[in-house]
């Protein structure tokens, strides 16, 4: 898995470009249409794949909220940082 700070983009067979918001967990991530930021899909990947699930901006806000608490209490200053850059510019 690649580190949270770095940028990561990949091509969804329908909408385009998609721009990764942040690392929810081991086997998933979050990801938005890059120029708009309106579609948000949870990205799952395994041994067979990817796998694209849209969801709602308020479930994208939500999950984007539990990885800055998690980075928060990890002390994990910089990466809060950034994310919470990327929050702002995101859904304020």
């Amino acid at each position: 898995m690649n580190p949270e700070n770095s940028e990561t983009y990949i091509n969804h067979p329908t909408w385009g470009l998609l721009y990764r918001i942040c690392i929810v967990d081991d086997t998933q991530e979050l990801f938005t249409t890059l120029y708009a930021q309106r579609l948000f899909f949870l990205v799952a990947h395994d041994t067979k794949g990817l796998k694209f699930q849209p969801i709602g901006r308020t479930e994208a806000r939500m999950m984007l909220e539990n990885r800055l608490r998690n980075l928060r209490r990890s002390g994990q200053s910089q990466e809060y940082d950034q994310l919470q850059s990327v929050f702002q510019r995101t859904f304020q």
